[in-house]
């Protein structure tokens, strides 16, 4: 197979597929075009991807050659229309949010991957780049949090006196949450976190953090791992029990989802106005509209007092090490879907038939189609 890597758009740092991973493919008989220049934001030159077997290329080269074409970000409307039939694409394309783009790409003939649907089982731990992309989030988030408030971190013995730890409360206990708990941890805060699913207070607890539970959550064990809607009575619950420990908190990091849907707010107005002065709340669903009342993604703004940092993109600030995990996640996709240089398209396969929203002309996605 042909494989052609494009550059991304800016402020998009990462690139898709590292020279490590294009030294497997091409030893084991694939062709791999890269688009140059496409690894420098993620300080990979030209030179690097030429001795691991690529051959560098314009973009519309690439474009015109490549069988299979990687790129995290969507593509520009403008290119689709180079996009022949029986190609294969592959990106993050949120496929339950882009609704028409989906119907755009199905209508070119091309299959479209998309890694932010790769299923949540076992078997696709080692293709799963949502995880992959959240432990990167959840560690920066508590980085930039550190930065932007304007007390340390952990309780310090000085001559002067002791400095007491700064209180952190992590909304959500998924990957990103449970690594924004462990780096928090690490810097020495006092750390509380809060999610809808029980079955999650004892990776909370395991790793030094205390768990805020909230009675009468209902947990979908078929939802991949996300947090389901829950009752107006327990959202009522839930408010108030989180405001307790929101206004307290020095810091509050919100990682709250639900798939196809805006994210909910967690935290309103009235309880940024109670929140202590000079307080950070870091927002990683800015992208979703974002978990606080009145983040604005992709900015800080100051509200009462309190800075609020909406970022869904934090992978970016790290490319380095997100790019080497984003490829390693799709080059394990890829020993499943190459079999000695051939294409192994097996619908019957669980994580084929997940990750593929369009082929042949439609719209292959279940949930989607639902």
């Amino acid at each position: 197979m042909i494989l052609g890597i494009l550059k991304e758009p800016s402020p998009e740092t990462r690139v898709s597929l590292h020279p490590e991973a294009v030294k497997v493919l091409t030893a084991s008989g694939n062709k791999v075009l890269i688009e140059k220049g496409a690894g420098e934001s993620s300080f990979l030159s030209d030179t690097t991807y030429l001795e691991a077997g690529a051959e560098v290329k314009e973009r519309i080269a690439v474009l015109k050659e490549a069988e299979m074409i990687f790129q995290i970000t969507p593509m520009d409307a403008s290119e689709h229309a180079l996009l022949s039939k029986g190609k294969y694409l592959f990106g993050v394309y949120q496929p339950l949010v882009a609704k028409d783009l989906m119907k755009t790409l199905a209508g070119t003939g091309v299959s479209l991957f998309s890694m932010d649907s790769i299923p949540r089982i076992s078997r696709a731990q080692s293709m799963d780049v949502l995880s992959s992309m959240s432990t990167v989030s959840g560690y920066k988030a508590v980085l930039l949090a550190a930065a932007n408030l304007p007390r340390f971190f952990p309780m310090l013995m000085t001559a002067a006196g002791t400095i007491a730890p700064a209180k952190v409360l992590v909304i959500g206990a998924g990957v990103a949450g449970l690594q924004a708990i462990a780096t928090a941890k690490r810097l020495g805060a006092v750390v509380e976190a809060f999610d809808t699913r029980p079955s999650v207070k004892e990776q909370v607890e395991s790793l030094g953090g205390k768990f805020v539970e909230v009675p009468g959550a209902v947990e979908d064990t078929g939802a991949g791992g996300y947090a389901v809607e829950q009752s107006a009575e327990y959202k009522q619950k839930q408010s108030e029990m989180l405001e307790k420990s929101i206004i307290k908190s020095d810091v509050v990091i919100t990682t709250a989802l639900i798939p196809g849907r805006k994210a909910p707010i967690l935290i309103t107005k009235a309880m940024l106005e109670k929140m202590k002065s000079g307080a950070v709340v870091v927002d990683l669903a800015a992208a979703n509209g974002g978990n606080c009342e009145g983040t604005q993604n992709n900015e800080t703004v100051s509200i009462d007092g309190i800075t609020v940092i909406g970022n869904s993109a934090l992978p970016s600030t790290m490319p380095q090490d997100a790019s080497k995990m984003y490829s390693k996640n799709v080059q394990n996709l890829l020993k499943l879907l190459l079999k000695e240089d051939q294409l192994n398209l097996n619908f019957e396969d669980a994580i084929i038939k997940g990750t593929c929203i369009t082929h042949d002309g439609a719209i292959v996605y279940e949930p989607l189609l639902k």
